[in-house]
């Protein structure tokens, strides 16, 4: 790794990122699993600094792109049945198949096990990916869930509360049964919405499984407040600034709630009132 030109040198995990490779935590773990080399040399030391102009740096035997310019941000409703992946050595199903229409490469922001589907972000901004991953920033992810039974009061409020499963000690933010359209009433199951801000490995499904629960459905509807919406599967959108800024706000029903019916707009006044298309005014006699 060249020791000139100090002032040029960044991160390597950055410099992978910028490229639009994989966000920082999987550049980091593709350091420590030893598919980076520089001039030559493997790394595995985390935090290690280069110069983008004289080092030469090769992720899996191929030399690494140059930064992009052009910051993507994408959304997609991932079909079930699809790997959250570029690749797959045994010939699977990935996303990568949907982003032919995609002008640069991106990579997925999190993931969406095989079975599940809705929302994934992608994009090739690395900091942009770190950022809605970073535990700190706890930003929400909305699911809707169909389980095997009817959960009662008790099992609900565990959830609430805390539950361990592999990989630490998870909670819901928010619970609440829910109608399903399109779906027939059975008192064989239930449909619940369920808001987490962490995001391990099968986490809902283990959450459920810990109270006695199958989950035979799972679909992500949003991501902080930015909603999937009538997206279709299978289909993808750009994104605007605005849009991305919904990422990083709560998702917070109770909040929602209170703001509809804030200084003093009543039940009545919402039954009454008719939409303003529809409003008529008489017109007075001269």
């Amino acid at each position: 790794m060249s020791e000139n030109n100090s002032t040029q040198r960044v991160r390597l995990n950055k410099l992978i990122a910028d490229s639009g490779l994989a966000s920082r935590r999987h550049a980091d773990r593709m350091i420590e699993e030893g598919q980076v080399t520089v001039n030559g040399k493997r790394v595995y030391e985390l935090g290690v600094k280069v110069d983008p102009q004289s080092d030469r740096i090769m992720v899996d035997g191929k030399p690494l792109r140059k930064p992009l310019t052009q910051k993507l941000y994408l959304v997609m409703n991932k079909p079930k049945g699809v790997l959250t992946t570029m690749d797959d050595p045994h010939e699977r199903p990935t996303i990568a198949e949907y982003l032919s229409g995609v002008p640069s490469r991106v990579f997925p922001v999190g993931r969406l096990d095989w079975d599940s589907e809705g929302m994934l972000l992608l994009t090739n901004d690395g900091d942009f990916a770190n950022k809605v991953m970073h535990p700190k920033a706890e930003v929400t992810k909305t699911y809707l869930v169909k389980l095997d039974g009817q959960p009662q009061p008790h099992h609900i409020e565990k959830l609430k509360r805390g539950v361990s499963i592999v990989g630490g000690k998870v909670s819901a933010r928010h619970i609440e049964r829910i109608k399903k359209a399109g779906d027939n009433k059975s008192d064989k199951y239930e449909w619940y919405k369920i808001i987490i801000t962490e995001g391990k490995n099968r986490q809902i499904r283990q959450m459920f499984a810990k109270v006695g629960f199958d989950v035979l459905k799972l679909q992500r509807v949003a991501i902080g407040r930015l909603r999937l919406g009538a997206l279709k599967t299978g289909e993808l959108i750009f994104l605007n600034e605005a849009a991305i800024e919904r990422v990083f706000l709560p998702d917070n029903p109770e909040e929602i709630k209170t703001k509809r019916t804030y200084k003093g707009r009543t039940k009545s006044v919402k039954k009454t009132a008719k939409p303003a298309s529809r409003l008529r005014v008489k017109k007075t006699k001269e």
